[in-house]
């Protein structure tokens, strides 16, 4: 990625929903585009997030921009654990067939 600073002030708009009247947050401006992915990325919910896009400077990030800024190796934050992946569901009819 391209000299992106994490320390610029940054810009978070909700995604336009015609048909609902909140979009699950509200325009938000944060003091870093680190704290801006993090709150993207961490506190809102994936419904939320699909539409939104962050602002910083001239440039603009999208969901999946967002969340490569997150992934990147620069990202200054730490990040929060992920959740361990549910173990897929046994039928109990292959356990009896074993």
């Amino acid at each position: 990625m391209a000299s992106f600073s994490y320390n610029t002030a940054a810009e978070l708009f909700p995604a336009a929903i015609r048909k609902k009247k909140r979009a699950g947050f509200a325009y938000r401006r944060f003091d870093t585009a680190a704290a801006a992915v993090q709150f993207a990325i961490e506190e809102l919910p994936a419904d939320s997030l699909n539409g939104a896009y962050l602002q910083v400077d001239e440039a603009r990030f999208d969901q999946s921009g967002i969340r490569t800024l997150y992934e990147s190796q620069d990202f200054p934050l730490p990040r929060r654990p992920r959740a361990p992946e549910p173990a897929p569901a046994t039928d109990k009819a292959d356990a009896d067939a074993a």
